[in-house]
C-alpha cells in the first residue's frame, strides 16, 4: 500500500509540469520574414529517432514552469538543434524543460525560425543540403541572425514578465544544442545591452563558427560545455576551442567531453556514462547558485 502511495504522488508531481499554451515572441509577422509562406509542421523524424519541428515562420515559446515546492527564482531558456532545418523540439527541448521544471527552474523552449523545408523530411532535406557545405552556410547565415533576434527577443520578455513567471531577472540562462548553442552564444556574446544579455550559459555539442569564437566575452559569464569525442559530425574539437576562450578571458567555464554518445545525444538514453549529463549540469548550476 506504502509504495502505491509513493507511486501515486511521484505520479501527480510529473502531472504538474506542464507547458503554457505557445506565446508568440512578436506582434504580427517576425520583422524581416513578413512574407514568409511557409507552414509551421511537427513530424517523427526516421532519421533522427524523435520528433521535430520545421518551417518555424512565427518565433514562439512554451513555458514549463518550476515545480513550486522547490522553485528558486532561476529560469533557462532552450533552444533545440536540428542545423537550422527543424528543431528536435523532444530530446533537445521539452524533455529537458521537464527535468529542469521538476528541479525548481522555470524553462522556456524557444522556437526560432528556420530554413524552409520543401517536403515533409526536415531531417534528409537538410542531410542533402550539407553536402554542398559552402552553398548550405550561405543558405544558413541569415537564418542564424534572425534566430539569434529570435532569442533576445525572448530573453527581453522573460526579463519584463518575470514577475508572473515567478522568476528572477538577474537568474537567467541560456542552453542550446548542436545548431542552438549557436543560436545561444548569439545573445552571450553578440548582445548590444543587458536587457538580452543572459546570466550563464550551457553550449551541448556546439559548433561555433569563427565570428563566435573571435567575439569577445561579457564579464562574470559561467559557461557549461559538453558534447562526445565520437561525434559524428566532428565537432568536439569545437567545443574545446570554445572552452579555451573562455579559459583565456579568465572566465569561468567547465567542460565535459565523453568518449561515446555520438552527435544529438540530448536527452536520449543509450545505456551509456553519456546518458547522464544532464544530471552533472544540474550539479554545475547548484555549483553557481542557480539550483
Amino acid at each position: 500500500m506504502k509504495k502505491l502511495i509513493i507511486v501515486s504522488l511521484l505520479l501527480a508531481g510529473i502531472s504538474t509540469i506542464q507547458a503554457q499554451k505557445s506565446i508568440n515572441l512578436y506582434n504580427g509577422k517576425a520583422p524581416g520574414t513578413e512574407n514568409w509562406k511557409q507552414k509551421e509542421a511537427q513530424t517523427y523524424s526516421d532519421l533522427f529517432k524523435t520528433e521535430v519541428v520545421y518551417n518555424v515562420t512565427q518565433p514562439s515559446i512554451l513555458v514549463f514552469k518550476a515545480d513550486q515546492s522547490k522553485a528558486n527564482g532561476t529560469v533557462i531558456i532552450i533552444a533545440p538543434g536540428g542545423g537550422f532545418q527543424s528543431l528536435s523540439i523532444n530530446r533537445e527541448g521539452i524533455d529537458m524543460a521537464k527535468k529542469l521544471a521538476g528541479n525548481g527552474i522555470t524553462a522556456i523552449v524557444l522556437k526560432y525560425r528556420l530554413l524552409e523545408t520543401k517536403s515533409n523530411d526536415p531531417a534528409r532535406e537538410m542531410m542533402e543540403n550539407i553536402k554542398d557545405r559552402k552553398a548550405f552556410d550561405a543558405k544558413t547565415a541569415p537564418i542564424k541572425v534572425m534566430a539569434g533576434e529570435d532569442i533576445k527577443t525572448a530573453i527581453s520578455y522573460v526579463r519584463a514578465h518575470a514577475k508572473e513567471l515567478n522568476i528572477q531577472a538577474d537568474k537567467l540562462g541560456v542552453i542550446g544544442f548542436s545548431a542552438g548553442a549557436s543560436v545561444i552564444l548569439e545573445s552571450v556574446l553578440h548582445s548590444k545591452d543587458a536587457s538580452t544579455l543572459p546570466n550563464f550559459a550551457a553550449s551541448i555539442y556546439g559548433g561555433p563558427n569563427e565570428d563566435i569564437l573571435a567575439s569577445k566575452i561579457p564579464a562574470s559569464m559561467p559557461l557549461f560545455i559538453c558534447a562526445a569525442t565520437d561525434d559524428q559530425l566532428k565537432l568536439a574539437p569545437k567545443s574545446i576551442q570554445l572552452y579555451n576562450k573562455w579559459l583565456e578571458a579568465g572566465q569561468p567555464v567547465e567542460l565535459h567531453l565523453y568518449e561515446k554518445g555520438g552527435h544529438g545525444f540530448g536527452m536520449g538514453t543509450q545505456n551509456l556514462p553519456v546518458d547522464k549529463w544532464s544530471d552533472v549540469y544540474l550539479d554545475w548550476l547548484k555549483f553557481h547558485k542557480f539550483l
